[in-house]
């Protein structure tokens, strides 16, 4: 596996942290069950193991950004920003010969202007194009009105002497929030009160950002060279331990408390929603998509009762959505990314979206560019000249 520096350094702990939740998820079930005297249909095993995570780093070779990569005879690839999570790329793929060629892959794009990481890297030229579609077929909220909801939220919740429990992803997601968090103390926009990490991947992850501030924008650059890191904010309370986590739900008073996953699919915000989300004075605040199906997407999506653990909840905290702060870039950012190109390409690919969002992104390349789009089906074979 190929990858940047700081993909290497994300995918490690990202890996292994995700095998030891399998692992303790499917420990935890089992005792239950064990508790509840009833035996599963199916085996209770991880997806992958801690093992299984170990081996696969073992197969990570560091690139370097803008660097051409030898392959085999006449094929090469380089790296590029993307500007979505820290170290993630784009990729161009050429093919030398009497007619070289070459294929871009966005991977995903990020956007423009957003806080702590750099902005997405441009192309001159490239012969075929495959871009993602995640937010095709919208245009995201202003930044600004982004802390505007952030600090309504927050006040609100504080007021009523609750708790906003956010479900964040470790990735990115995490280190924007600090980031604006951070800032909105400064200003005086939200009062001081203890914020919680409860994630060690995302304390892992926040490590990297500090290992790499040659990947992270100017502006954050500055704070940490004087010394202001927007990852130290007052009142940040890393809770790596267990036993720290548990002890945040006897907790008394207004607190913001971040632990992932982002979807609450698992992890340790799955405990604080167990112990919060039937407060009334509590509210779940979702940062980040809500995929249909997922407990984040059930309690985003209206749900009177939720089940957590085997046990039901009554859903009695307020629930409060902030899209904006997707590190997707939306319909406009797609097209601004593919406008850098100085000529058509021969064809683009439009793909990673659901299909009305790919289908809406390709319509809208066709009319803005006139050039040849399509979105591929599941197994298609496409003949590159």
């Amino acid at each position: 596996m190929y990858c940047t520096g700081a993909t290497a350094d994300v995918a490690g702990i990202v890996l292994r942290d995700a095998a030891a939740v399998q692992e303790e998820d499917a420990a935890f079930k089992k005792k239950r069950h064990a508790r509840e005297g009833r035996k599963s249909p199916r085996p209770v095993v991880p997806l992958y193991s801690t093992q299984d995570a170990e081996n696969a780093c073992r197969s990570i070779r560091s690139v370097n950004y803008n660097t051409l990569v030898p392959f085999t005879d006449g094929v090469s690839a380089s790296w590029h920003d993307a500007g979505h999570i820290i170290g993630s790329s784009m990729i161009r793929i050429t093919v030398n010969g009497a007619a070289p060629r070459s294929v871009l892959f966005s991977g995903d794009v990020g956007r423009w202007s957003k806080p702590v990481l750099r902005d997405p890297s441009l192309f001159d030229e490239a012969d075929y194009v495959v871009v993602e579609s995640t937010y095709g077929n919208r245009v995201h909220e202003i930044l600004d009105k982004i802390d505007a909801m952030l600090v309504e939220a927050i006040k609100s919740t504080a007021e009523r002497g609750g708790k906003v429990i956010i479900p964040a992803f470790a990735v990115e997601r995490s280190q924007e929030l600090l980031y604006r968090l951070n800032s909105l103390l400064a200003a005086g926009r939200i009062p001081n009160m203890p914020i919680f990490l409860d994630s060690p991947m995302a304390i892992s992850v926040t490590e990297v950002y500090r290992k790499h501030l040659e990947l992270l924008d100017e502006e954050v650059n500055g704070l940490i060279r004087a010394g202001m890191s927007p990852f130290d904010l007052p009142g940040l309370r890393s809770t790596r331990k267990r036993e720290e986590s548990k002890n945040i739900n006897d907790f008394r008073g207004p607190a913001v408390i971040i632990a992932g996953s982002g979807m609450c699919t698992g992890g340790r915000i799955k405990h604080h929603l167990a112990h919060g989300i039937d407060h009334a004075e509590n509210t779940v605040l979702f940062i980040g998509y809500q995929a249909a199906g997922t407990l984040g997407g059930q309690i985003a999506g209206g749900a009177l009762e939720v089940r957590i653990f085997g046990r039901f909840f009554p859903v009695r905290a307020r629930i409060e959505k902030i899209e904006g702060f997707s590190g997707h870039a939306d319909k406009n950012e797609l097209l601004k990314w593919l406008g850098a190109l100085r000529r058509p390409p021969t064809r683009v690919f439009v793909t990673h979206g659901e299909p009305d969002a790919a289908f809406a992104l390709a319509d809208a390349i066709k009319t803005e560019y006139g050039w040849d789009t399509v979105v591929p089906e599941y197994g298609n074979i496409a003949e590159l000249e």
